[in-house]
């Protein structure tokens, strides 16, 4: 069986679908398994070994996607899933020429324009609220049940991790990430560098900000809050910020791609939530520990917020520093 799997973006949500397409592997281990993506987040892709080939689409010209519509039609799909319930994946699943073509209901998509270009849909409805039993479900189509939640993800060689081991010196290190593509995901850097202190004095590890592209002004923001007791973390790939979650200690993160990225490996989170909902978005182990506004949030899934108070103003360092002793111990 040759299966096209479509899920383009973004970096979190492609996390949230590993677990689907690694059950897929193993009821199918002698399938096909292609995934189209876009170009800036295949990285995370090519450290996946269930996936046989990583199909990339360059969406910012129309000569991107006539190539990845032709690339698509290389090769003769028995079934395309979309994860992804947008008009463009939708099209692109159709356009891959695939005998049959699953997505989910109507009701369960971002744009309901995409059901007419589905052969098959199903209802999510009766799966557990997080999107990843969501994707899980899509794959029951194909007779995959009962599937638990497994990321694989391989591990690589790091230099950043080095580095960042090394300037440690032995002692554990914990990971904060202040940035957020969705400017209303992003607490203060002033409260996130008190939490870096409490987290160097109280809990002993050695708090590192993370960074990406144009979001170093932020993370030098938060060392300068810290008053020395945060690092700043070497400029990572996104294979480097894998290897980096699985060594540290704890992260600390609003809803975006490295939170989840952290959750896929194991690393202890406490993550901080506005206007997305941790249940249905979040790390999904009960020993992690969410922030959530969500609840009071007057912009749930808009990336600015439209309201007199911004959500998370609401959120004090106190109640970070609270949810990072219930998840690592209080005695630990």
């Amino acid at each position: 069986m040759n299966v096209l799997v479509l899920r383009l973006g973004a970096l979190g949500d492609i996390i949230h679908a590993l677990p689907a397409v690694a059950a897929l592997r193993t009821v199918y281990p002698d399938a096909r398994i292609d995934w189209l993506v876009d170009a800036k987040h295949s990285a995370i892709l090519e450290l996946v070994p269930a996936i046989d080939r990583v199909l990339v689409l360059e969406s910012s010209n129309l000569a991107g996607w006539i190539g990845a519509t032709r690339g698509l039609r290389t090769t003769r799909y028995d079934v395309a899933l979309d994860f992804q319930g947008l008009m463009k994946s939708a099209i692109l699943a159709r356009a891959s020429g695939a005998r049959r073509v699953l997505g989910f209901s109507i009701w369960h998509l971002r744009e309901k324009g995409a059901r007419p270009f589905y052969s098959e849909s199903l209802d999510p409805s009766g799966a557990e609220r997080h999107v990843i039993h969501k994707n899980l479900r899509l794959v029951e189509a194909l007779g995959v049940r009962g599937a638990g939640i497994e990321f694989p993800l391989r591990r690589v060689e790091s230099a950043a991790r080095d580095a960042m081991v090394a300037e440690a010196a032995g002692a554990p290190f914990a990971v904060l990430n202040p940035g957020a593509a969705w400017p209303n995901k992003r607490w203060y850097t002033d409260r996130f560098g008190e939490l870096a202190s409490f987290i160097k004095d109280v809990r002993g590890l050695v708090p590192f900000v993370l960074w990406g592209p144009g979001e170093q002004p932020l993370a030098e923001a938060v060392i300068e809050s810290a008053g020395g007791a945060a690092r700043l973390a070497p400029a990572t790939t996104i294979h480097d910020l894998v290897e980096i979650c699985r060594s540290a200690s704890l992260m600390v993160s609003g809803d975006t791609g490295p939170l989840h990225i952290a959750a896929a490996v194991g690393t202890p989170i406490v993550s901080i939530f506005g206007p997305t909902d941790p249940a249905r978005n979040g790390p999904w182990s009960p020993t992690d520990v969410a922030v959530s506004r969500f609840t009071a949030c007057g912009c749930h899934y808009d990336r600015r917020c439209r309201q007199e108070e911004w959500c998370l103003t609401t959120v004090p360092v106190i109640e970070l520093t609270a949810a990072v002793q219930q998840r690592l111990g209080r005695n630990g």
